[in-house]
């Protein structure tokens, strides 16, 4: 991974990069990796079941299984699954950040409601955003399933498991 912030020194404690990476596109890693340049220990929490998706086209195991290569080199990074709520998970694992990547305005309204009720559940626990990379600023997973199912080039965009697997999934 290129993409490490430069210059910044790990601050300690546990950081929480919470979402369904389904699938986990560059994007994603570039915010793992920055978060990873700032905290000791970063977990990669992924959904088992998103709320706010229908169905996933991976199952949770399968989204591990295409993140752990992809942060291996990192060292402090650990990927794992979850079910519940996110500030339950954070609390288990001794996370005392939250962090999450900001694409666009769209982003920042979704984030801001979910920011307020995690901030009731456990004002313990901080909500850091980072904002997207610029070459990032437009990838999301739904947009690279959609050029899977038409055909589309992926490439580029996530790790080549990973688009090779939409292609075969999406494409049938």
């Amino acid at each position: 991974m290129t993409s490490l912030a430069q210059g910044l020194e790990r601050n300690g404690g546990t950081a929480l990069c919470p979402g369904s990476y389904d699938p986990v596109t560059f994007g994603h890693l570039d915010i793992i990796g920055r978060a990873a340049s700032v905290f000791d220990q970063v977990i990669v929490g992924v959904v088992d079941q998103p709320v706010r998706k229908q169905k996933t086209v991976f199952t949770a195991d399968e989204r591990v299984a295409f993140i752990e290569p992809e942060v291996a080199e990192l060292g402090n990074v650990q990927v794992k699954t979850f079910g519940t709520l996110l500030v339950d998970f954070a609390r288990e694992h001794g996370a005392r950040a939250i962090v999450k990547g900001l694409r666009a305005i769209s982003d920042f309204e979704y984030e801001f409601e979910m920011n307020q009720l995690n901030r009731k559940l456990a004002p313990d626990i901080e909500s850091i955003y980072l904002m997207a990379t610029p070459q990032f600023s437009f990838l999301s997973s739904s947009g690279i399933k959609e050029l899977a199912m038409f055909g589309g080039d992926t490439s580029g965009l996530a790790p080549d498991a990973v688009a090779e697997a939409l292609q075969e999934r999406l494409q049938k």
